[in-house]
């Protein structure tokens, strides 16, 4: 990747991680440092890490972008800009290229355990329930496999024997839902194939509500998943939102761009969506 970069006369700074928080701070101090390109090599969990420093370190310039280099699994948000996790190189002239576009940001606001409040932003999507295992489960028989539908069947085989709802009180701009479900996604991208229809520059939220099937119903459920039509599964309520007040879940898990949030219940919870917040660097073509 270095030696691209140097053949291209590419001229840049590269920081290697050390740990956890260690992307967040690295990109909130070069944005300090009026860097004007940010690029993060890595999956979603970089991404959503580099996005929160990133935002942590508003105002930014007007020409401020950041792109990013897929690396490992779990590239989502690439994916849905058609920037390839197995092609550096074509990553590299996407940079070079600095094609931009202004993208929407999701912003969840939230109270741990203990009374303190947090902001986290995300890129993909908020999982609660069995979205938030799915994600987990998923992403680590995928570095077993290879595959993205074939990660899918031990994850279906697991959750035959665990079909779990919890209660869920929750508020949105346009409904209000009080009852049983087994998960939520809340999707500003495609959100892991639960909010398919979701795009992050139309200003709005996607969600998709899950009640819990039947057997069948939930073979059919992964079919769906896989073939990237879970929009026609029976069991998913969807629908197209602004915000969300999540005032009750249970022991519901959840998680944000795929990383567990918190191994303990947080409520209340507001997400909402932030319109045409950062310039991302796309697909050059």
């Amino acid at each position: 990747m270095q030696a691209y970069l140097e053949a291209k006369g590419i001229e840049y700074d590269s920081m290697q991680s050390d740990g956890e928080g260690s992307v967040e701070r690295l990109t909130r101090m070069l944005c300090t440092q009026g860097y004007k390109t940010v690029v993060l090599v890595g999956g979603d969990g970089v991404l959503n890490d580099g996005l929160n420093g990133i935002i942590s370190s508003e105002p930014l310039s007007d020409d401020f972008a950041f792109g990013v280099i897929p690396y490992g699994i779990g590239n989502d948000f690439a994916s849905f800009w058609d920037i390839p996790s197995d092609n550096y190189q074509q990553a590299i002239d996407n940079i070079i290229s600095r094609r931009t576009r202004l993208i929407d940001v999701g912003q969840c606001d939230y109270t741990d355990a203990d009374g303190q409040y947090f902001t986290r932003y995300f890129l993909n999507c908020v999982n609660i329930g069995l979205g938030a295992k799915l994600v987990g489960l998923t992403n680590r028989w995928l570095r077993r496999i290879g595959s993205k539908r074939l990660s899918l069947i031990p994850v279906f085989i697991g959750q035959i024997f665990e079909r779990k709802s919890f209660h869920i009180s929750l508020k949105t701009d346009i409904e209000t839902l009080t009852q049983d479900v087994m998960s939520v996604c809340i999707g500003n991208t495609t959100g892991y194939g639960q909010t398919p229809n979701a795009v992050p520059y139309n200003g709005m939220l996607d969600m998709s509500v899950i009640t819990a099937p039947t057997l069948l119903h939930l073979f059919h459920g992964f079919w769906l998943l896989g073939k990237g039509k879970f929009l026609n599964f029976s069991n998913v309520h969807p629908s197209r939102i602004r915000f969300a007040d999540l005032l009750q879940l249970g022991k519901a898990s959840i998680s944000l761009d795929g990383r567990l949030l918190s191994e303990k219940p947080l409520t209340p919870i507001h997400i909402k969506v932030r319109p045409s917040s950062l310039r991302f660097i796309i697909s050059k073509e």
